[in-house]
Parts: C-alpha cells; structure tokens; sequence
C-alpha cells in the first residue's frame, strides 16, 4: 500500500499512469478518499490515467489516512499534507482536480504556491449559500467515528472548516487575482450550490464554466474537454 508518512501522518496514497502530473481530491467531504470517485459521473483515474500522471489520495482521517486532531486543525492542516506528499514525490508543477470538498483544497494549493498549479478543474464545489448547518452535521456524522478526539477539540475544528464565508478557506477578493487557468464543473444542490460554482467562472481571470456536464448524452463530451483543457495548459 503506498504511504507516506510526516511525523504522526500517514497519507494513502495511489499514482497511475505517466507524464504531467495531476493531483486529484476526491468527493466525500470530510470523508474525501479514494474509493468515493467510483460513484462520481467519471472516473478521472481511469480517464486521465492514460495522458497524464494521476496521483489520487485519502485525505488524513479519512480511507487509509490518519492524523492526530487537534483545535488547531483547519483548512491549512490539509494544504500542508498536500504540499508534503509533492514534496515527497519530487514533484514541482502540476494540474489539480477537486471534487465538492476538492474544490476549496484546489484553492488551497492556490494560494499557497500559485506558481505551482498550472491548471485547476473545479466539479461541483462545495461553498456557503444558506447551508452552513448541513456542513455541521456532515463533520459530526464524520467525528462520532473518530476515537481520541476530544469534543472540545472537534467543536473547535469543526469552526475552523466551516465557520468561514464563501469557499470556507478562500474568499471572493483571491478569486478575483487567482490567474490559474480553470474550468468549472457546475454544482447545483445543498452542498455544491449553483451560485458558488457561476460566482468562482465570473470573478476567476482565465476560469470557463460547464453547466451541463455530468448527464450520460454528455459526459463523453465532459470526458474530452477536461483532457482537452489540462492538455493545453501543461507546461511544454
């Protein structure tokens, strides 16, 4: 099983295929990992897989992965493990793809290391829209099968993740600077609300938005044009 480890860290993770790397964050909220992408409209291991290097995780506390939590915990916590895993693999630049809570780590890696993200695919991103308490109770649902944390902890955690405006560790002024290319898989329910994927398309200089995308009349479509957009972007 490859494993990367970082003091009390250890990050499962899987690398498939060759060339350009492409770091992807899975579905599944706080319960991100690996497996979740089987029940997404595609696959994008099995996709990218043959034009690209594709490195899929599970984030800490999550699949394989597990950490320590503390009340300091947040949104950086999963940035750090991020940077430390490319740093790991020695690898420099690189295209991200996040699904729902994989957007606001996409962002993540953005602001940290802009010059290291080439391009960024955004599907259906979770954000703030009237919807704050569905967040609580999916990290509570997540917490109660944690051991070892206490609830002052979580609670403090839980705050840190999703007491925030907007995409939780981002806001609208970095979007409106964020030069990464983008392209913007549409979300359009309680936890990936419409509003916050056309907000991220109009405010993001060099961002497209596909609003129709995950049907099966159009997903062959969907399929060509993500490979299309990262092929295009990738460093020569």
């Amino acid at each position: 099983m490859p494993e990367f480890k970082r003091d009390d860290i250890s990050i499962y993770y899987e690398s498939h295929g060759e060339g350009f790397p492409i770091l992807l964050f899975a579905p599944g909220g706080m319960r991100s990992a690996v497996s979740f992408w089987t029940d997404s409209p595609f696959n994008p291991i099995e996709v990218l897989a043959p034009h690209f290097r594709v490195i899929a995780m599970d984030q800490r506390n999550a699949g394989a992965s597990v950490a320590p939590i503390s009340a300091s915990d947040s949104w950086h916590s999963y940035t750090e493990d991020h940077i430390a895993l490319l740093d790991h693999l020695e690898i420099d630049q690189y295209h991200v793809l996040g699904g729902c809570i994989g957007g606001p780590y996409c962002f993540g890696l953005m602001q940290a290391h802009p010059d290291r993200v080439a391009a960024a695919v955004i599907q259906q991103t979770i954000g703030l829209e009237n919807n704050r308490a569905a967040f609580y109770e999916m990290f509570d649902s997540w917490a109660e099968q944690l051991t070892g944390a206490t609830e002052s902890d979580l609670n403090r955690f839980r705050s840190n993740m999703y007491d925030g405006e907007y995409l939780f560790n981002v806001d609208e002024p970095f979007i409106r600077q964020c030069q990464t290319p983008m392209l913007v898989l549409m979300g359009n329910d309680l936890y990936h609300p419409e509003s916050i994927s056309r907000s991220i398309a109009s405010l993001a200089p060099n961002a497209k938005l596909i609003e129709t995308w995950r049907g099966p009349e159009v997903i062959d479509q969907t399929v060509s044009e993500l490979i299309e957009f990262l092929q295009s972007n990738t460093p020569s």
